[in-house]
């Protein structure tokens, strides 16, 4: 045998797909589902979030296909505590929130290795489209895959050498078709459910009232204003608004507005045009290096993506004394978030990433 492994299996496609792969490899797998959420939500599109009821049994029927052993972990307080507290925290605070690296971060390559170590598991395994390498020096890299349209590699920036080393990414030099094929090939319940597209907790997309639900309080409605601090209309609680949103905010002007800054504590969100959107510049904390850290001060040329799906641009890392980082873009980028995550990029491999303080 290959060795024991723990597979996360959501109950999509892909990790169902990575758990058979495995198992024809010689592996033996145990299935596993984080129970993170009660999403028991009326109304909600089956397969537009992870984590429902819906999701466990999928798994659970896969796993009876394969014939390994399943289990569904109870992780809610966790996530509750990692997760979720944390999203609040950040949209309080003002910054945009990125759940699915926390998540990543703390559960799936945190908790869940833990736990597969007290099972007796050499490695856990994920369906995350990514490639793992490891170089002469014995240093383990994180690489994208070749599909560009399921990357995950921005969501993992923070894997530790000892959580690489133990993690295995069946489907890294694969396509999606590819996957389906598989998964019909080998008579899948899931070889064609749609992915999840939205935030398992907050599966109706509107965030301002899951705050509200989670705090027990309104979001208090403020000003908007320009750069100059002219007053331009009322919003519905600062917290509900990201930079570079332009949708939904209600109010008229002759040109598009966007919501270029917010002030928490005069309780403020500042709307301009598109050119007040750029910056040529961020600096990033709780910074996590994938390759070998470069010493404070040493100029680092990279790629640089701020948002998930953002395409990468030139630019400069220079590490400071503190641990942050601060990344000088050659061209100004357009709506960076703070709260959200930097990762750097030379090729394909990710080289450390971050979450944006300013």
């Amino acid at each position: 045998m290959a060795g024991k492994v723990l597979v996360a299996m959501s109950g999509g496609v892909d990790s169902s797909v990575a758990a058979c792969l495995l198992q024809e490899q010689g592996y033996a797998c145990i299935g596993v589902t984080m129970r993170l959420f009660e999403n028991t939500a009326a109304g909600i599109p089956r397969g537009h979030t992870c984590c429902s009821l819906d999701d466990v049994e999928d798994a659970r029927a896969v796993a009876d296909t394969l014939g390994i052993p399943f289990y569904v972990l109870n992780f809610t307080e966790d996530f509750h505590q990692k997760v979720i507290d944390k999203f609040v925290r950040v949209y309080q605070s003002g910054g945009t929130p990125n759940p699915c690296i926390d998540c990543n971060r703390y559960l799936k390559f945190d908790l869940l290795l833990r736990r597969a170590r007290e099972l007796g598991c050499d490695a856990i395994a994920t369906g995350h489209y990514v490639r793992k390498v490891r170089d002469a020096d014995g240093r383990w890299g994180l690489c994208k895959t070749d599909d560009p349209n399921k990357d995950q590699s921005y969501v993992l920036y923070a894997l530790t050498q000892d959580q690489l080393a133990h993690t295995l990414f069946p489907l890294g030099e694969m396509h999606k078709d590819t996957v389906r094929a598989i998964a019909e090939q080998r008579g899948l319940c899931n070889a064609r459910k749609q992915d999840s597209q939205d935030i398992c907790f907050v599966p109706d997309g509107d965030c301002g009232a899951f705050l509200e639900r989670q705090t027990g309080a309104p979001l208090p409605p403020g000003d908007f204003v320009d750069r100059d601090g002219h007053v331009l209309g009322r919003h519905r609680g600062a917290a509900r608004y990201t930079i570079g949103q332009r949708k939904g905010l209600g109010v008229s002007a002759p040109t598009r507005l966007f919501v270029t800054g917010k002030d928490m504590t005069a309780n403020t969100v500042t709307l301009g045009p598109e050119a007040e959107l750029y910056r040529s510049s961020l600096l990033a904390g709780d910074w996590n290096w994938i390759a070998q850290p470069p010493a404070p001060g040493q100029a680092l040329r990279c790629n640089a993506r701020t948002r998930y799906h953002q395409p990468e641009r030139s630019a400069t890392a220079l590490p400071q004394q503190d641990g942050t980082v601060r990344v000088l873009f050659d061209t100004p980028q357009k709506a960076i978030a703070p709260g959200q995550a930097v990762v750097l990029y030379r090729g394909d491999a990710v080289l450390g990433g971050g979450t944006i303080l300013k």
